[in-house]
């Protein structure tokens, strides 16, 4: 790794300053003072920051209660995002791993770990994600089979694959998908009749939402919700 990434990484400095630093003589590796930002670290290197030793945070995984109006988006300028309702030190390096739209509610999962994020998101793992649906009117018992089979929606080349489906209310159910299509559960719910007037997402996989999160609450995984991503 390049000094000026590792001092990025590992500080609260942008790379800009970590360079800064760095020409400025306030950086030492194993004792010696280094100001050639673009030199590789060898293996095992001390790094000293202004007399503060550095190291390298490990990989984080969050939950997050997303409210309603909150894009799933590292950056926008018009609407407050995901990672604005972190504080600063924890959005370093942070992405989402499977998005929701603005006014969707719910479990959003963030984390550094690229690979981690992959096995939720991958086409082929078929990671389960349910969702508690509010809806205009009631399903029918012909749109429930449609779901659980499996349908066509518009301008896509292939069937959904099939849904799990429980009726909480007269119009609320729970879906269980195992895709990610577009606006998926919307256009699934549209295609057989219906209207979505509030989604959530309750569930990636194995973990679920932590009822005790308050909307725009986040907490950190433990180890086994981390280990459930298999």
């Amino acid at each position: 790794m390049r000094l000026d990434q590792f001092i990025a990484t590992s500080s609260l400095l942008s790379r800009k300053e970590a360079r800064r630093a760095i020409h400025a003589g306030n950086v030492e590796v194993d004792g010696e003072v280094w100001k050639d930002t673009g030199k590789h670290l060898p293996a095992g290197a001390q790094v000293v920051l202004e007399g503060v030793p550095l190291s390298l945070p490990g990989e984080r995984y969050l939950m997050l209660n997303k409210p309603t109006g909150v894009v799933s988006a590292t950056r926008d300028s018009e609407h407050p995002t995901a990672l604005d309702l972190l504080p600063p030190e924890l959005t370093r390096n942070l992405h989402i791993a499977g998005r929701l739209d603005a006014d969707t509610t719910g479990l959003l999962l963030l984390t550094t770990d690229g690979q981690w994020s992959h096995r939720i998101t991958s086409p082929r793992v078929e990671c389960p994600k349910t969702y508690r649906v509010s809806l205009s009117t009631p399903l029918a018992e012909s749109a429930i089979k449609e779901l659980e089979t499996g349908l066509m929606l518009h301008n896509d080349p292939k069937p959904t694959k099939p849904a799990q489906v429980r009726i909480l209310e007269q119009k609320l159910v729970e879906l269980t998908i195992s895709e990610g299509r577009y606006h998926q559960v919307k256009r699934m719910l549209a295609a057989v009749g219906s209207h979505v007037e509030a989604l959530h997402r309750q569930s990636i996989g194995s973990i679920t939402l932590d009822p005790k999160l308050e909307p725009g609450d986040y907490r950190e995984l433990t180890e086994q919700e981390i280990a459930s991503v298999g």
